[in-house]
């Protein structure tokens, strides 16, 4: 392989696993086929402290490194993120050094200083799921999809939280060198080569807005209050006092989604918490929460979690005894 720069950009209150992560993986990679070279950018250069508190050392300031000849960027996330993209001069290095690398890429909030380079207009892209909203009011411009672990659109790569940069970075390899040497680092680092689910599997349910007015208060409540209880339309309307087809229409305004999917999204939820906390059978869990069978919620899993119930138990259940 010729070689190739990586440029890691940092910048004070980065995610040190952010940077860790996919560093190592390319460290892997460059042991078993040596090529990448991998370099360090911040504001200046010297220490930068993440937001961590851990302190690495820029090899190279925006003032002294020359953008071009980048093979791939690769901007970090973090709680500096915010801050570090109000730098006119932090942003315009990264501009000019995406416009003329290969391919441009971001772990977690990174994709905030993409957005702010320009580099990701109009392009499918991904991130934490806590700054969905954030990152989708603020950059109509964006296609944000935030299932995906990380996504790859043309020349541009955007990953979620943390641990996913390294999912990205072993995606970039593959693409390098293909699926062998990316198996091997996958089973030195004891990674998923294609960590099975979605970004919804590790989420806090942020897929609703909050209800405005009492009517849907009192209907939302209800279902709350206990999921597995037949939530029909005509059960929905009775407890907010509105006929079915008002309610339908005031509850899809409020809330973003219409009753049926809250009512089933909220299901979830409750499954998702007895099979973590618990040893019931899921059987036993689906029918508890309104679902039915333990096949309509292994669909229902499969569809919003990418995953078995099953499987989900084994990730997430309490280590207490």
């Amino acid at each position: 392989m010729d070689q190739q720069r990586i440029v890691f950009v940092v910048f004070e209150g980065f995610q040190s696993l952010d940077f860790a992560g996919p560093l190592e993986v390319f460290q892997q990679a460059g042991r078993l086929r040596p090529g990448y070279v991998c370099e360090i950018v911040g504001p200046a250069r010297g220490l930068v402290r993440s937001d961590g508190g851990v302190r690495i050392h820029a090899d190279h300031g925006i003032g002294d490194l020359d953008p071009n000849g980048i093979d791939t960027l690769v901007v970090m996330g973090g709680s500096g993120v915010d801050r570090a993209r109000s730098d006119r001069a932090l942003v315009g290095w990264i501009a000019a050094a995406g416009a003329t690398t290969r391919r441009v890429a971001s772990v977690c909030s990174g994709v905030f200083l993409l957005a702010a380079a320009g580099l990701a207009t109009d392009h499918r892209v991904t991130t934490h799921w806590s700054r969905a909203r954030q990152i989708t009011d603020e950059h109509p411009e964006l296609d944000v999809d935030t299932h995906p672990i990380f996504i790859h659109d043309r020349r541009v790569w955007t990953s979620a939280g943390v641990t996913a940069g390294m999912d990205l970075a072993l995606a970039l390899v593959e693409d390098d060198l293909g699926p062998k040497v990316a198996h091997t680092i996958a089973q030195e680092l004891v990674l998923f080569l294609r960590r099975p689910g979605n970004q919804a599997q590790f989420s806090v349910p942020l897929w609703s807005a909050q209800p405005s007015t009492d009517p849907i208060r009192a209907a939302v409540s209800s279902v709350h209050a206990d999921p597995g209880a037949p939530h029909t339309i005509g059960h929905l309307a009775a407890r907010a006092g509105l006929s079915p087809r008002h309610l339908q229409r005031r509850f899809t305004a409020e809330l973003g989604v219409p009753p049926a999917e809250y009512v089933e999204r909220v299901r979830i939820e409750a499954a998702r918490r007895a099979l973590a906390e618990g040893t019931d059978p899921v059987s036993a869990i689906a029918r508890r929460c309104g679902l039915g069978t333990a096949e309509t919620l292994r669909r229902a899993f499969h569809r919003h979690l990418g995953v078995a119930p099953s499987d989900y138990r084994d990730r997430f259940r309490s280590t207490r005894k």
